[in-house]
């Protein structure tokens, strides 16, 4: 057996690993990579295998680091049915369809605008391509074990990242043997707003494990809390200023709102106008309406006041193009959620171009911020940055939710690590950035006494029988 990293190896994004047995050969992920100038001609050169060779493709999760070059996989020629849980299949389309949109406009924008000395972008999927792919994914059920191929068997577990995210359980039949490989795809933190808690698995023979925050500590619920309700007080009802939330549409966005529910059914915060400027957002959220069983029970009364408008706030989804703009004629009193999360595209950048430069705004981070992105910069305390072709002066104080992550940190990480009776014969961190991905492996090795290896961008490690 062997299987090839060729993406989240040393970086966070761009998860994707092709398996070779001796009798087929599977991808599990086939994500963008994203942040960074070098993404584009990552995502241009990805996919250097045979795409028809192809037998079947598993995916995690619905975010683009997972699953956002699956059109162009197909485009390519890859014929292989696609499985994930009922969710993420119900979100692919929506997820990849906001991708394709996004991807076709620039490109057109780039043709009518030709820069000397760069070339014009080139899109790496259309609408039709998405369309394509779809005809080939079929959504399952958590914990039904299901055959891909004669020699495989499959199990999705709940990995309680974001709706639908599973941890991969894959036993394959070599020879007289069998081996079970587990690939964790993103681990949730415990006690999210919304999500059901990771599963423990028990035993595999390789595991593949994210290690995203696998150096660090998140606060804890209550300290988050605090932390929000802090930064409303202090920009809305101190300042009279907006706060500005750059938010994943999936996944972020539905757990912030959780949270302002629950502080506003506890009187913590008041006089509360929320405005989610995303229509990606709205479809996600719809989806998860629909899939309560990937959700937390305790979540219920939430999940029942969203579906019928009875919040203890004013929330209002804009969709139109001039129903976005209009937000940016609102001076104070607003908490304005909008995509992208990392800053680097959608109509985050208007808001921040209306609001970044004003002392008396606040800009909320609410998730990880990869390198090379425009929210990491302005993370790090860059003074000015760059919007639409001019400097706009960062003024507005800048806060970070880092209890609010969706990726489990290291002590959650170890903590599902233990529930193994014991060590794999082979663990490989990825899904982390460099300096990051060492240091957990370096945290397994001293606490657990594993084997761990960190493989590196392209490489093909061979598993020993």
């Amino acid at each position: 057996m062997k299987i090839s990293f060729l993406g989240a190896a040393r970086e966070v994004t761009g998860s994707c690993y092709v398996v070779e047995t001796d009798g087929c050969r599977f991808l599990v992920d086939c994500g963008l990579f994203q942040g960074g100038r070098d993404a584009p001609r990552k995502n241009l050169g990805a996919l250097a295998f045979d795409p028809a060779s192809i037998d079947f493709v598993l995916v995690t999760h619905s975010h683009l680091d997972h699953c956002g070059l699956l059109p162009r996989l197909v485009a390519k020629g890859c014929r292989a049915p696609v499985y994930a849980t009922k969710a993420t299949a119900d979100l692919m389309p929506v997820m990849l369809m906001d991708s394709a949109h996004i991807q076709e406009k620039e490109a057109a924008w780039s043709a009518r605008h030709p820069q000397r000395g760069r070339p014009a972008f080139e899109a790496l999927y259309g609408v039709a391509d998405v369309e394509d792919l779809m005809r080939q994914v079929s959504g399952l059920p958590f914990d039904i074990e299901f055959s891909p191929h004669p020699d495989v068997h499959v199990r999705f577990r709940h990995a309680g990242h974001i709706l639908g995210a599973a941890i991969i359980e894959v036993r394959v039949g070599e020879g007289r043997g069998e081996r079970k490989l587990v690939f964790s795809g993103d681990l949730g933190q415990p006690m999210r707003p919304l999500m059901r808690e990771a599963e423990v698995i028990e035993s595999a023979d390789v595991l593949l494990v994210e290690s995203t925050y696998g150096n660090r500590l998140h606060k804890d619920a209550d300290a988050t809390a605090e932390e929000l309700v802090a930064a409303i007080d202090e920009t809305l009802h101190r300042k009279h200023g907006n706060l500005i939330v750059p938010a994943f549409a999936l996944g972020r966005t539905q757990d912030l709102l959780a949270m302002l529910y629950d502080l506003a059914k506890a009187r913590r915060v008041g006089d509360l106008h929320v405005f989610v400027d995303s229509p990606l957002a709205k479809a996600a959220t719809d989806v998860t309406l629909a899939h309560v069983e990937s959700l937390d029970p305790r979540t219920r009364p939430f999940i029942e006041a969203m579906r019928h408008r009875k919040l203890p706030f004013s929330l209002h989804f804009t969709e139109s193009v001039e129903d976005s703009m209009a937000i940016n004629m609102i001076r104070s009193g607003a908490i304005i959620i909008a995509a992208s999360g990392m800053c680097d595209a959608g109509r985050i950048k208007h808001h921040l171009k209306y609001n970044l430069g004003r002392a008396e705004c606040g800009i909320l981070f609410t998730g990880f911020q990869a390198a090379g992105t425009l929210g990491r910069r302005i993370v790090d305390g860059a003074r000015s940055v760059t919007l639409f072709g001019e400097p706009v002066p960062v003024k507005a104080r800048v806060y970070t939710l880092g209890g609010l992550s969706a990726h489990a940190d290291q002590a959650a990480l170890l903590g599902w690590l233990r529930g193994f009776r014991k060590a794999p014969s082979r663990t490989f961190v990825v899904h982390g950035e460099e300096s990051t991905a060492l240091a957990f492996s370096a945290a397994i090795t001293e606490q657990l006494g594993w084997n761990v290896t960190v493989p590196g961008p392209g490489e093909t490690i061979a598993i020993a029988g």
